[in-house]
């Protein structure tokens, strides 16, 4: 039986092939729509994007830090610099898994806990495409070591940086201050791109106060690198613009003489020239070495020196606030002549103690039998105390406190450092203000011997010795005397500040209170006496005490009977050569006792120094 033909049925056949024709065409062109638009993307809208991305992928744009400023003293000798040092440093972006990297490095390296706590504090300030030290500090062997290991740490580099030096340490600590890690407070204070190469910036003294001019402009560079990260060529580059270098007032020799004459002693000596407010020494003692703080101090020594019973990270100079005690009784003096109270003349006799009427309270001079019939001059020369309670009682408190502020008590000085503290200047509104009492009549004895309220620091005694030396010329104490313009040319000297203030005596008053300062330091019964011998020119001088806790009313002060630091403070303030004045200086001894005996000699190291330095040069 022939078998059956099978009949095709050719247009169902067509049909269906054209369906999936038109299928597969719609497929085809779908596809080619989302690709045209995806090129579209890419190629034109995300173009910028994609171009900066892979061009990030070979050259980045790096920051360049600036080259910190030099500070010299006036005679051109270093006191902080820049040396050179090797850096582990990390980029985080480069580095998967940064634990692991530090675990793998500390293998090969030296790194403790204090060395992670900073880097992970930069970690959290820092982006993460800017390098951040982990070590500084690196010998040789430890770079050497490393080096041998680099392939096996991507995004790790040895970096030579410049750090800051302080080759004076302790001498300068209180005045140059250092430069420290920048933190997130400061970086919001500061143009946060000026300092994108910047880790360290100034904390305190002149490296804080003069940031802007010491710190300089940040360059940057296009550099290539390769797929892991290390760089091939560097392409273009700005260069970055250097601080400024400073050039201090500060003599580091006669800086020298004061802190060696001060030996074991805690206190403040500040001398400036009462001819221009340039500042010649300021030392606070004890101090601390700088250095540490640069690169950052370990845990355990920053402890043990807030810890330290010395304060040796304290400023004595700019915010220790101590009783003048005797070192204002020629202002005080001055301010009696000049209102009538006083005259050359007239005298009052001291029995050795004062009272005021209807009290049977005594005020006590230092000297136990009293001085006698005694006159301005003789409550100068040998620090009569009852004088000055009488003086003080009649001109009263606000006329003190008025006079004594044109000689800058109880204001800063405006010096060019960050710190300072204003001391207190006492006033019948000042303790109406303050303490919410009246002012009393006892209260004013005791001001008038610089003790009770009045507090000043040695900066604003130094200050107001040199206003007294100039007989009135104030000048504005300052600690820069130029900048450099970073060429061959002569440093920029900075702005003198100057203000006339003769008004405030008369010549006659002027001569008589200064030729009664003399004879503090040269009259057979001068409270300084012991520090004139051998010397050649005139120095004019005020010994002071001021007391640290008081005694009652029928006891004795015996230094050896009390403990070391509930002692007197030992002050002496002086200006030389006292006709023509080119130093003027504050000593405070803390618990020192007695300012002839102590203070004193002090100012006189200090002094020879600076005159025979002018023999030097």
């Amino acid at each position: 039986m022939a078998s059956r033909l099978r009949i095709k049925d050719h247009i169902r056949e067509s049909r269906t092939f054209n369906e999936r024709a038109a299928i597969a065409l719609a497929l085809v062109i779908i596809m080619m729509i989302v690709i045209l638009a995806r090129l579209v993307y890419l190629q034109i809208i995300s173009h910028e994007h994609y171009t900066t991305l892979a061009e990030d992928n070979r050259v980045s744009i790096v920051p360049v830090p600036p080259t910190r400023g030099l500070i010299y003293d006036r005679n051109g000798t270093i006191l902080a610099q820049n040396l050179p040092a090797f850096s582990l440093e990390i980029v985080p972006e480069r580095i998967t898994n940064i634990e692991e990297t530090i675990r793998e490095l500390s293998e090969i390296l030296e790194i403790n806990d204090d060395h992670l706590k900073r880097f992970k504090k930069q970690l959290q300030q820092k982006s993460a495409f800017r390098s951040i030290p982990l070590r500084t500090h690196l010998n040789d062997v430890e770079v050497a070591r490393f080096a041998a290991n680099r392939h096996h740490f991507p995004g790790v580099e040895i970096e030579a940086r410049l750090v800051r030096d302080y080759p004076y340490s302790h001498l300068t600590a209180h005045v140059i201050g250092y430069v420290g890690r920048i933190n997130i407070n400061e970086l919001k204070k500061v143009d946060a791109s000026n300092y994108s190469a910047t880790h360290h910036i100034g904390k305190l003294g002149v490296e804080k106060f003069y940031e802007d001019s010491l710190h300089g402009a940040v360059g940057f560079k296009n550099i290539e690198t390769n797929v892991v990260g290390r760089t091939i060529r560097t392409l273009e580059q700005t260069p970055p613009l250097p601080g400024k270098d400073l050039f201090l007032t500060l003599d580091i020799e006669l800086q020298q003489a004061a802190n060696k004459a001060l030996g074991k002693h805690r206190g403040a000596v500040i001398a400036i020239d009462p001819r221009n407010g340039e500042v010649l020494a300021m030392v606070s003692k004890p101090s601390y070495d700088p250095n540490p703080f640069v690169v950052g101090i370990d845990t355990k020594s920053y402890r043990a020196l807030q810890e330290d019973i010395d304060k040796p990270l304290f400023n004595r100079t700019l915010k220790g606030q101590y009783p003048p005690g005797s070192t204002i009784k020629p202002l005080i003096g001055l301010a009696g002549l000049e209102k009538g109270i006083s005259t050359t003349n007239n005298s009052i006799y001291c029995p050795g103690w004062f009272s005021l009427k209807g009290d049977d309270h005594k005020y006590r001079d230092w000297k136990k039998s009293g001085h006698g019939t005694t006159t301005l001059e003789k409550a100068i020369v040998e620090s009569c105390d009852v004088f000055f309670y009488d003086l003080s009682l009649n001109l009263g408190i606000d006329a003190m406190s008025d006079y004594l502020s044109h000689f800058g008590l109880g204001k800063k000085t405006a010096i060019d450092l960050p710190g300072e503290l204003a001391g207190i200047l006492p006033s019948s509104h000042w303790k109406r203000q303050k303490k919410g009492l009246p002012w009393y009549t006892g209260e004013t004895l005791i001001s008038g011997i610089g003790q009770g309220y009045n507090l000043t620091t040695p900066l604003q005694l130094a200050s107001a010795t040199a206003t007294l030396a100039s007989r009135g010329l104030y000048s504005r104490p300052h600690i820069v005397k130029a900048f450099g313009t970073g060429t061959d040319s002569e440093p920029l000297p900075a702005v003198l500040d100057q203000e006339n203030r003769h008004d405030i005596a008369s010549n006659e008053n002027w001569e008589y209170m200064v030729n009664s300062m003399v004879k503090v330091v040269h009259g057979v019964r001068g409270t300084a006496r012991s520090i004139s011998e051998g010397v050649s020119f005139k120095i004019a001088g005020k010994t002071g005490t001021a007391q640290v806790f008081g005694i009652k009313q029928d006891e004795k002060y015996v230094a050896e009977d009390i403990a070391e630091r509930l002692r007197d403070h030992a002050l002496f303030v002086a200006f030389a050569p006292a006709d023509k004045p080119e130093i003027a200086i504050a000593v405070i001894v803390e618990n020192g006792g007695s300012g002839g005996a102590v203070a004193a000699p002090v100012a006189r190291t200090v002094i020879d120094e600076y005159m025979a330095s002018k023999t030097r040069s």
